[in-house]
């Protein structure tokens, strides 16, 4: 029997939150209060775990994380309490981190059978009859660019697994490993209630036709699973294949130029979609915070005092609205502590001259 992975939920020393997965769980923590795992927790330590859930799966717990790192601080907190009554008020829809059931390992008790999600189901990614190894590896890595790690295969020409499938991929192994394949495009969508088919013509079925941005808003909308489905390298889908689609959906393109390649028609769904997915944003957390004024004060002052022996605030008529503006651009970019003393340093070694030992060695 496989070993379980664990999506699990920091409190930092400073109060912050972080999430992560892994296969061991009490090695991990000690591992982030050890400062071994660079990175945020490195300067936020102790660290302190408020929640875990298991997973059979590193695919699902991963998916898990994802999902958290999109939740609110708010909504973050109430699953830490377990105040499922508060998550279901502040998600947008109401849900449960896995369908069905809540967090197994926590003391968090288990949500009613109707809180399903707290997100739709991602869509799966259909790949029709596709000619090439390396496509559908570029595939899969457009695919966990934004999040989706579910790719179906129908029919692909050279058989699954293709060994030029793995270096394409770019490290998304993940997709290429869960990876089904099926003989029909139509056992392939049998689970999906929402099948939008991808292709630049109607190949003479009539069907709503929808941009990415409006089929993914569908695809958060509505209830029940939803496929994107792509054809051949070549030839694109055939009409039996849009024939089984709730949609088309087409690119806006350069009508005298419209040929995308595989990976490319992929990623624009997946981003679409992941626009409304709440993935993980790079954090402003981790920056620093603006210097205070005082510090800002401390660097004008000693701009101005090394300025004033050269001449540079004549004349006296001009005087004013030069340090005016000096005062401006310095105050423009929002130094924060350690760039205002760097400047300060630098400032402070022009006033000093060169060292009378310095050289070039």
């Amino acid at each position: 029997m496989s070993l379980p992975f664990h999506t699990y939920m920091l409190r930092c020393a400073d109060g912050s939150l972080y999430i992560g997965h892994t296969d061991d769980l009490d090695r991990r923590i000690a591992e982030h209060n050890h400062g071994q795992i660079p990175g945020y927790t490195a300067s936020r330590r102790p660290v302190e775990l408020v929640w875990n859930d298991t997973f059979p799966t590193r695919i699902e717990a991963m998916e898990a994380e994802r999902k958290l790192k999109g939740w609110s601080r708010a909504k973050k907190q109430a699953l830490i309490d377990g105040d499922w009554d508060l998550i279901r008020q502040l998600a947008s829809r109401a849900s449960a981190l896995r369908d069905g059931q809540g967090p197994s390992t926590s003391s968090v008790p288990s949500p009613s059978q109707d809180e399903r999600c707290l997100t739709q189901l991602p869509p799966v990614i259909v790949l029709v009859r596709p000619q090439l190894g390396e496509n559908i590896g570029k595939a899969a890595r457009a695919m966990l660019n934004f999040g989706l790690v579910e790719m179906r295969l129908v029919a692909p020409r050279d058989g699954w697994p293709n060994p030029s499938a793995g270096p394409a991929a770019a490290g998304a192994d993940v997709v290429l490993e869960k990876a089904q394949v099926f003989d029909t495009l139509a056992e392939a969508v049998a689970d999906c209630a929402h099948v939008y088919a991808t292709t630049v013509r109607k190949r003479g079925v009539t069907k709503p036709v929808l941009t990415p941005e409006e089929a993914a808003q569908a695809v958060h909308r509505d209830v029940g699973r939803s496929a994107f489905v792509f054809g051949p390298e070549r030839s694109g889908l055939e009409t039996d294949d849009v024939a089984l689609a709730r949609a088309i959906v087409t690119v806006p393109i350069n009508p005298e130029f419209g040929s995308l390649n595989l990976a490319q028609a992929v990623i624009l769904c997946a981003y679409e979609w992941s626009k409304q997915a709440d993935l993980a944003q790079p954090t402003v957390e981790e920056l620093l915070p603006p210097a205070p004024q005082e510090e800002l004060e401390g660097m004008i002052g000693q701009f101005t005092a090394l300025l004033e022996p050269t001449g540079y605030f004549r004349p006296a008529s001009r005087a004013a609205a030069t340090r005016r503006t000096l005062r401006n651009m310095l105050t423009k970019p929002g130094w924060n502590h350690l760039e205002v003393r760097t400047m300060r340093g630098v400032l402070s070694a022009l006033a000093k001259g060169p060292r009378e030992d310095a050289s070039d060695t």
